[in-house]
C-alpha cells in the first residue's frame, strides 16, 4: 500500500476536461488567424505565412513554458505573490520610460527585448490575481466584516490602473477591475460596499461628462457608428458587415473578404468578426460554447479546492476563469457594437505572444491546481483505505 501511495504521488494529475477546451480553441484560432492574415502578411511582409509562423512559435514555448510551470508547487506562487506584484509595478513604470518602453500606435505597451516584446498588462494580470488570492485567503474575516480590508486591495488596483491610463491600456484596466472586484465578492464581501463604490464611479462619470464632454461623444459612438462610417465609426461598421455577411453558417473558409484590408486589427483584436463571417451563427455558437466550458471547469476547480479548505487555490482558480470570461465578453461585445471599441484579444485564439504566453502560464497554474487537489483525493482515500 506504501509504495502504490508513492507512485501515485510521483505521477503528475492532468485535468484532460480543462486540456480539451483548451486546445480546441487554440486549434480554432489557429486556423482562423490562417485565414485572417495570409493578406496582410503579404502586403506587409511579402509573405504570407509571417503571423502564421510567429505564432507557431509562441505556441511551441508557450506548451513548452507550460510543462515548466506545472511542477512549481501553489505554495510557492502563494509565497512570491507579493515579489511579483512589485515587479509588475516595476515593468509598468518602466514601459513608460523612453527607449525602453516600445511604442505601437501611439501607446507604450510594450518592452523589447530582442525580437520578442513584452506586454506588460498581461504580467500585470497574472500577478495581481495571484496576489489578491493570497490576500483573500490570509484574510477572509477582515474582508467579510471590515471596510479596511476592502479598500487595501482598491488601493493596489488603484495604482496599477493608474500606470496603465499612462500607457494608455483602458482595455487592461476594465479586465483587472471587474476581475478583482468580483474576486472580492465570491469572498464574501458586503454588498453595501460595492454599491458605495458604484456610486463614487457613477459620480466621477458624470463629473467627466461635464468637464469633458467629447470624451463621452467618443466613448459613446459606437452606440450609431453610421453616423461617421468613415471615421470614429469605421472599425465597427466594417465588423457588423462581417457578421451581417456570414448569416447562418457562414461563407466558408478563406471565403471572407473583410479580411482584405476592409477590417483593421483583423487578426488580433477583431477575430472574431472573421469567425462570423466564415462560419456564420454556427461558429460563434461554437466558440461561445467552448468558453462557457472553459470557465465552468476552471469555477468548478475553484469550489472543489474551497471544499478541501484551500482557499488560495479556490480563489486563484475563480480570478483565472473570471479573467477570461470577462476578456472573452468585452472582445465579442466591442465586435459586436454592444460595447465601445477597445483593444483586447480573443483568449487563446488572437495573433500576440505575450498573450498567448501568459494566457499558458495561467492554463498550467490551473493545471497544478487540479494536480495538488487530486493528491489530496488520494491522500483521505489512502487513509480510509487503512
Amino acid at each position: 500500500m506504501k509504495n502504490f501511495s508513492q507512485n501515485k504521488k510521483l505521477t503528475f494529475h492532468y485535468d484532460y476536461r480543462l486540456i480539451s477546451i483548451v486546445l480546441s480553441l487554440l486549434s480554432i484560432g489557429f486556423i482562423l488567424l490562417a485565414s485572417a492574415s495570409m493578406g496582410i502578411s503579404s502586403k506587409w511582409y511579402n509573405n504570407p505565412l509571417h503571423f502564421i509562423l510567429h505564432q507557431t512559435l509562441y505556441l511551441m514555448a508557450s506548451i513548452f513554458i507550460i510543462f515548466l510551470i506545472r511542477i512549481v508547487p501553489l505554495k510557492l506562487w502563494e509565497k512570491i505573490s507579493g515579489y511579483l506584484l512589485i515587479c509588475s509595478i516595476i515593468t509598468l513604470v518602466m514601459v513608460l520610460i523612453p527607449k525602453i518602453g516600445h511604442e505601437v500606435n501611439g501607446s507604450f505597451r510594450w518592452i523589447k527585448f530582442g525580437h520578442f516584446s513584452l506586454q506588460v498588462s498581461e504580467f500585470s494580470k497574472l500577478s495581481l490575481i495571484i496576489y489578491i488570492s493570497s490576500y483573500l485567503s490570509r484574510k477572509q474575516n477582515e474582508i467579510r466584516t471590515s471596510i479596511i480590508g476592502f479598500i487595501k486591495p482598491l488601493i493596489l488596483l488603484s495604482i496599477i490602473a493608474y500606470l496603465l491610463i499612462l500607457e494608455p491600456d483602458f482595455g487592461a484596466i476594465v479586465v483587472l477591475i471587474i476581475t478583482t472586484l468580483g474576486m472580492m465578492y465570491l469572498a464574501g464581501v458586503q454588498l453595501w460596499q460595492f454599491v458605495f463604490l458604484l456610486l463614487l464611479v457613477a459620480t466621477a462619470l458624470i463629473i467627466l461628462a461635464i468637464i469633458s464632454p467629447y470624451r463621452v461623444i467618443r466613448l459613446t459612438s459606437f452606440l450609431n457608428p453610421w453616423d461617421n462610417p468613415f471615421d470614429s465609426g469605421y472599425q465597427l461598421v466594417q465588423s457588423l458587415i462581417a457578421f451581417g455577411r456570414g448569416g447562418i453558417l457562414g461563407v466558408g473558409l478563406g471565403n471572407g473578404i473583410q479580411k482584405l484590408f476592409y477590417l483593421p486589427e483583423v487578426h488580433t483584436d477583431f477575430l472574431f468578426a472573421v469567425l462570423a463571417e466564415e462560419f456564420g451563427i454556427v461558429g460563434q455558437i461554437v466558440v461561445l460554447g467552448l468558453f462557457i466550458l472553459l470557465a465552468s471547469r476552471i469555477f468548478y476547480l475553484g469550489k472543489l479546492a474551497s471544499n478541501m479548505g484551500n482557499f488560495f487555490a479556490s480563489y486563484l482558480s475563480y480570478g483565472f476563469g473570471l479573467i477570461f470570461e470577462v476578456q472573452m465578453i468585452i472582445n465579442v461585445g466591442v465586435n459586436t457594437g454592444l460595447l465601445p471599441t477597445k483593444g483586447l484579444p480573443l483568449p487563446f485564439m488572437s495573433y500576440g505572444g505575450s498573450s498567448m504566453l501568459f494566457n499558458c502560464i495561467i492554463i498550467a497554474i490551473l493545471l497544478r491546481v487540479y494536480h495538488e487537489l487530486s493528491l489530496h483525493n488520494n491522500k483521505i482515500y489512502f487513509i480510509r483505505s487503512k
